[in-house]
Parts: structure tokens; C-alpha cells; sequence
């Protein structure tokens, strides 16, 4: 089991002080659909914190060493989005403040209406709820995470590179805890084993896709994970999951991608 209060501890924002992110892209800018994929990142990096508010309506705020890490991980998680939006910016991009109140505010009803059903899902699933959210939270963590590695090995830039890697490590961490919760609770109880099979196979979808519009989800997934490159992280990705209790077989990210492979990424 995690030391949680020393994970909390430990806790310092990604550094990116001495990258020199200003002037690193000047003679070397990042590609077109390199930029795409990072504004994506950004933006749900910065949407963390609408994701905590969520989960804070749900039985996993009962648990306080789950608490103690959900405010170290979304505190984090913001840090990494201002990084992001500083290579952004690096490229005369509006990021930052200026984007992210754009993108909460096209969300519209559905940002109203999602904690609702969060917290229904939360009471239908009683006790099992928090091994839904580990295993889910740790299959996300770790699809952010091949993300990151995929686009640094696409775009080939040194500083990018540097700070996707420093973002990785940060989400190392966060894969440590999800991954050991997610593996105890299932490994104790058959019941969740079934739930969270169930709700991952009925309604699990890349991290960001109830966000962004899906033109842009179907994009990041086409650069990122599709042709053989991309096959190999899918198959890891899918092989991590299915070493959970009870979730052998799922072939869970597969078959989002061969879904997302088919929709349209040309933006409106």
C-alpha cells in the first residue's frame, strides 16, 4: 500500500523553468498535428479539476487516503496543463485562462449534468464504486501516459521531449496509486470485478472525449495510436488492464481505437 501522506509530501509542480520554453520553438516549431494533439493535452490536463469536483460527490471522498491523493493528483495535474500551455503559447496559441474558459463554457448542460450522474452512478454501485474509479482512473493514467511518449517520439524535438518526459514521471506516480487500489479491491471482492467490468466495457472512452469535441478525440487517437506504432502501445495498454482481477479478455482500448479509427477528425 502507498504511503499516501508521503506521496502528498513529495508533491512539487513538473519543472520547466530551465527549458527555455519561450525561444525553444522559434527556428524548430512543433508540427501542425503535433500542436493539435497538445491542445488537447492542455486541455484536459486543465479539466482535472472539474473532474475532482465530481468525484467528490461520489463514496470516494468517504476515504480520506483516497481524498489526501485526489487533491495532490488534480494539484498536479494543473501544473501540467501550465506547462503545456507555455509551449503553446511559445507558438502564439491562446492557452491558459484565455482557452480553458472557452472549452468549460461550450460544455454547456453536459457540465451540469455530469456530476448528477456521476453521483447516481456512485449510489447504484454503493461500496464497489471506488474499485470503478481506481481502475478507471489508473487505465486512464496510463493511456495519458503512452500519449505523452507517443507524440514526444512523433515530434522528435529535444525540450518538447524533456518536459513530456518530466510529465510522465509526475504520472508515474499517479499510475502507482491508481493501479494498486484498483488491483486490491478487485482482487477482494468479485463484485467489483463484475462492475467494473461492466462499466468499462459499457461506458469507458479515451480520457477527454466527453470534453472536446469528438472530432478532436478522433484525431488525437488516429495520430497517436493508430498504424504499427501506435498497434504496439494499444496492445500494452490493453495488456496492463487485463492484468487486473477479473479483467482478462476485455480488450478494452482496442476496441476504442478500431471505434475512434473510424470517425471523422476533420474539425468543424
Amino acid at each position: 500500500m502507498m504511503d499516501v501522506e508521503e506521496f502528498a509530501a513529495s508533491s512539487r509542480p513538473v519543472q520547466y523553468d530551465d527549458l527555455d520554453l519561450e525561444n525553444a520553438f522559434r527556428d524548430r516549431p512543433l508540427s501542425p498535428e503535433g500542436l493539435r494533439c497538445l491542445r488537447y493535452m492542455h486541455d484536459i490536463e486543465s479539466h482535472t479539476v472539474c473532474y475532482l469536483r465530481d468525484l467528490l460527490l461520489t463514496e470516494s471522498h468517504r476515504d480520506p487516503r483516497i481524498t489526501t491523493f485526489l487533491t495532490t493528483w488534480a494539484w498536479e495535474e494543473q501544473w501540467h496543463g501550465v506547462a503545456l500551455a507555455k509551449v503553446l503559447q511559445a507558438h502564439g496559441e491562446a492557452a491558459g485562462n484565455e482557452r480553458i474558459s472557452a472549452v468549460r463554457s461550450a460544455l454547456g448542460l453536459k457540465d451540469r449534468f455530469g456530476p448528477l450522474l456521476t453521483t447516481v452512478g456512485s449510489v447504484l454501485a454503493r461500496r464497489d464504486f471506488v474499485a470503478v474509479h481506481m481502475t478507471w482512473g489508473a487505465l486512464n493514467e496510463w493511456s495519458t501516459q503512452a500519449g505523452y511518449a507517443r507524440l514526444a517520439q512523433l515530434e522528435d524535438h529535444p525540450v518538447l521531449t524533456e518536459l513530456l518526459e518530466r510529465i510522465q514521471r509526475q504520472e508515474a506516480r499517479h499510475i502507482a496509486f491508481y493501479a494498486t487500489e484498483a488491483r486490491e479491491r478487485l482482487a477482494a471482492s468479485p463484485r467489483a470485478q463484475k462492475l467494473v467490468r461492466f462499466a468499462l466495457d459499457k461506458l469507458w472512452a479515451p480520457v477527454g472525449s466527453g470534453v472536446v469535441p469528438k472530432e478532436e478525440t478522433a484525431f488525437l487517437v488516429q495520430h497517436l495510436l493508430c498504424g504499427a506504432d501506435g498497434t504496439s502501445w494499444v496492445r500494452k495498454l490493453d495488456q496492463r488492464l487485463e492484468r487486473l482481477p477479473g479483467m482478462n479478455g476485455l480488450g478494452l482500448v482496442g476496441r476504442e481505437v478500431t471505434r475512434w479509427s473510424t470517425v471523422s477528425a476533420v474539425a468543424a
